[in-house]
């Protein structure tokens, strides 16, 4: 049988596969048939919750023992949005000047079909590794993440499995190949505030009890001070207002009540408990406090807090071995030495690293959720070339 060992070839059949978040779409179907040449084990448990779709995944496992290596991603892409605005289809997986055009060709089919490749190129050239690699691949990291990763990881834990350490394959270089291997995450913590207020005529302010203004100085106090100044390892936290809304079409109401969206990224000085806590301490203070916004105002602002979806805590992988291993396979291949950052958003890393130290290492992603999404052929080939260097001196 023909080993896999084309990143182009396994990226093109995973794009023609328009696995947008929940479906399958073929893509692990596609996946599945690339690790049969390899002699992997392939299993593709489906896993359900109330109020979310359904959602297939795939663990495969090639090799026995240890060390037994991790690599996991996601084969779900977001939606293409306005096909007609792509210059080449988004699942056609066209390519045009020198570039591989197609929905998930960074984020991350890309980084699954340069692994496989590589894993190919290792097995063509030394068998089976002295050890184990597998496969942890989920359909729903680009959506609720809750019949994905989290339970797929539990799922295998129960069949005996456990890793060593783990290779998440997301797209985290800035410019070119080599930049950055993500060794931590930032937490992600939100929560939405409303404030209740008395309705009443513009004019006539005295008889009203206006929200926004209980809602400002609320905001205030959740903006200054800063949180902290950060680490040597993470920047400082940083909380945004994303949105805030009354819901009051007319000009001359002032309305009843207000609300207010927020978002913390925030570094491993926190948990998610101590940063709520640290929150609730400065709306407390701010509401019954005097506030230039409310200063005919003696009575506290009324207030609650309603913190929103799971918040996901900050780590740090501090396994040298894996780390040193990564960057020194990136630097044989690039000639670079690639930057230990915590910088960026979430991603699936947060579930794993409660089961082995986890990094994060893949394609340039500057056009990832984007419009044209796509990847130079030439990167295809040397994060392939790094994933097998890496192969080779994690299995020496």
């Amino acid at each position: 049988m023909t080993l896999p060992t084309d990143p182009v070839a396994n990226l093109s059949a995973l794009i023609r596969c328009p696995s947008v978040t929940p479906e399958e779409a073929g893509a692990l179907t596609a996946l599945e048939k690339m690790l049969a040449p390899l002699g992997a084990t392939v299993e593709r448990p489906i896993f359900r919750d109330g109020g979310t779709p359904d959602v297939e995944n795939l663990y495969a496992r090639l090799g026995e023992g240890g060390p037994h290596l991790m690599f996991a991603g996601h084969t779900d892409v977001v939606p293409p949005g306005d096909e007609g605005a792509w210059r080449h289809p988004p699942f056609g997986a066209e390519i045009a000047d020198g570039s591989m055009f197609g929905r998930g060709a960074v984020d991350m089919k890309g980084g699954i079909a340069c692994f496989v490749a590589a894993l190919a190129r290792y097995v063509d050239a030394h068998g089976a590794p002295r050890g184990s690699v597998s496969f942890l691949v989920t359909g729903d990291e680009e959506g609720p993440a809750v019949n994905g990763t989290v339970k797929l990881l539990e799922w295998a834990r129960e069949r005996g499995e456990t890793w060593d350490a783990a290779l998440v394959g997301e797209p985290t270089n800035r410019e070119m190949l080599g930049d950055m291997i993500k060794i931590g995450r930032r937490g992600s913590l939100s929560g939405r505030i409303t404030v209740r207020g008395r309705q009443g005529h513009v004019a006539y302010p005295h008889l009203a009890d206006n929200p926004v203004r209980g809602l400002l100085a609320l905001a205030e106090a959740l903006l200054h001070p800063p949180l902290d100044e950060g680490t040597s390892d993470f920047p400082p936290s940083n909380l945004e207002l994303t949105s805030i809304d009354v819901g009051n079409p007319a000009v001359n109401v002032i309305p009843a009540s207000a609300t207010a969206a927020f978002n913390v990224r925030f570094n491993d000085l926190w948990q998610a408990e101590t940063l709520q806590a640290e929150i609730h301490q400065r709306l407390d203070r701010a509401a019954a406090g005097e506030s230039r916004y409310r200063q005919e105002r003696p009575d506290p602002v009324d207030f609650d807090i309603e913190w929103r979806d799971r918040p996901s805590p900050a780590f740090l992988t501090r396994n040298e071995r894996l780390v040193e291993t990564l960057a020194a396979a990136v630097g044989a291949v690039t000639g670079r030495r690639p930057e230990l950052s915590t910088s960026g958003g979430t991603s699936d890393a947060r579930y794993i690293k409660d089961y082995c130290p986890v990094v994060e290492f893949g394609l340039v992603g500057q056009t990832m959720h984007m419009v044209d999404e796509r990847v130079a052929l030439e990167d295809l080939e040397t994060l392939t070339r790094i994933y097998t260097r890496f192969l080779d001196k994690w299995f020496a």
